[in-house]
C-alpha cells in the first residue's frame, strides 16, 4: 500500500484529496497546524472525518516548527509528499504578510528538506494563478513569464517555484508545481468570496463587489481538482538528457525533474454570472455593494490546462452553476440554512 503524506489535511483542498486518496486505497498521513486565520471548528471537522478510516493518521503541528514535521514524516517514511499547506489569502496578506513568509517560505523550505532526506518518489507541491501577475495574455500557459506578482502571497508561492526547482536539480528530487485556479465547492474556506456571498445574502447583508462587476476568474470544483492532482502524483517528472527531449508546450525543465502544471476549468466566466448562479441556488437576491479593484487583485484569470490533460488524460469540466448548486446544497446543510 502507497503512503502519501498530505500537508494542510484540515484545510479544503487536503481534506478532498486525502479523501479521494484513502477511497482509492492508499495510507495517508496529514499534517496540519489548525491556524486561527478561519473557523478552527471547520478545520477540525474535516479532520474527524478523515480519522473515521483506519488508513489514516494525523498529526497537528505548524511547518515552520522543522523537528516535529522531520519526526512526523521520518515515523511515516511515505513514498510521495504532497504539500498543499500554506497561509492562504491574497487580502490578508496585505494585513499581515510575516504570517506568508514564516508559513510559505520557512515552512516549505522545511518540507523540501524532509523530501531531500528521504528521497522520495514524487514530491507535488501547490503553487497558486496569482504567481502570474500583471501578465495580460490569456489563457496563461505555464511557459508564460511569471515575474510580476503583486502581492506577497503570490510573491512567496513564486519562491516556492524556485525553492523546489533548485532541490530538483540539485538532489533529483522529482518535482511538480500545481497552479490552482480559483477553487470551490463543499467543505469551503469562510474567506473566500463565494462563501462570503452565500453567508451575507442569506443573512440579508449586503455583498462587496470589487471593480464594479468587471472580474473574470476560471472557477475550478474542488473535486475536479483533486481528481487532477491525484493523476499528476503517477506523473513523474524525470530529468530530459536536453532540450530537444522536451515537447513543445511542456514545461518541464531542461536541467531537473520538474515541471509546473496549471490545474484549471479554461473557462473564464463572469464574476457577476456567478454571483447570479449563487443567488438561483439560494432563491434570494444579493444586496449589491460595487466596489473598486481592490489593491493586489486582477481583473481575470484564464487557465490552459493543455498539459495536465496531455500528463493525464483528464481535464476538468464541471459546470460552475453545478458546482455551485454543490456547493449551495451543502452550504445550507452544514450551517443548518
Amino acid at each position: 500500500m502507497r503512503k502519501i503524506f498530505i500537508t494542510g489535511t484540515a484545510g479544503f483542498i487536503g481534506f478532498h484529496l486525502a479523501q479521494l486518496l484513502l477511497k482509492e486505497g492508499f495510507r495517508v498521513h496529514g499534517y496540519d497546524g489548525m491556524t486561527d486565520y478561519y473557523d478552527v471548528r471547520l478545520k477540525q471537522r474535516r479532520t474527524q472525518m478523515l480519522l473515521q478510516n483506519d488508513a489514516f493518521a494525523f498529526t497537528e503541528g505548524m511547518l515552520e516548527d522543522h523537528e516535529r514535521l522531520d519526526e512526523t514524516i521520518d515515523a511515516f517514511a511515505p513514498d510521495v509528499i504532497v504539500h498543499l499547506a500554506a497561509q492562504a489569502g491574497v487580502r490578508y496578506s496585505l494585513e499581515n504578510p510575516r504570517a506568508y513568509i514564516d508559513s510559505n517560505v520557512v515552512g516549505t523550505f522545511n518540507v523540501m528538506e524532509a523530501a531531500r532526506r528521504l528521497k522520495v518518489d514524487h514530491l507535488l507541491m501547490a503553487s497558486t494563478s496569482s504567481v502570474y501577475g500583471a501578465n495580460e495574455e490569456m489563457p496563461y500557459k505555464e511557459a508564460h513569464k511569471a515575474d510580476t506578482q503583486l502581492t506577497i502571497y503570490a510573491a512567496t508561492k513564486k519562491a516556492n517555484e524556485s525553492m523546489a526547482h533548485s532541490y530538483a536539480h540539485l538532489h533529483d528530487i522529482p518535482t511538480t508545481m500545481f497552479r490552482f485556479f480559483t477553487v470551490y465547492g463543499p467543505w469551503g474556506r469562510p474567506d473566500m468570496a463565494y462563501f462570503k456571498f452565500a453567508n451575507a445574502i442569506l443573512d440579508d447583508r449586503p455583498i462587496d463587489i470589487y471593480n464594479n462587476g468587471d472580474m473574470y476568474r476560471d472557477f475550478t470544483y474542488v473535486e475536479d481538482l483533486v481528481r487532477g492532482i491525484r493523476l499528476l502524483i503517477d506523473a513523474v517528472p524525470e530529468r530530459p538528457a536536453g532540450r530537444d527531449d522536451i515537447v513543445e508546450g511542456d514545461s518541464l525543465s531542461p536541467v531537473a525533474p520538474y515541471r509546473v502544471v496549471n490545474i484549471g476549468n479554461s473557462d473564464k466566466v463572469r464574476l457577476l454570472d456567478f454571483i447570479d448562479a449563487i443567488e438561483e441556488c439560494l432563491g434570494k437576491k444579493a444586496i449589491r455593494n460595487y466596489m473598486p479593484m481592490q489593491m493586489g487583485d486582477v481583473p481575470a484569470t484564464w487557465a490552459d490546462a493543455n498539459l495536465l490533460q496531455r500528463l493525464t488524460g483528464y481535464k476538468p469540466q464541471t459546470d460552475f452553476k453545478d458546482g455551485i448548486a454543490r456547493f449551495v446544497t451543502w452550504f445550507k446543510d452544514y450551517y443548518g440554512k
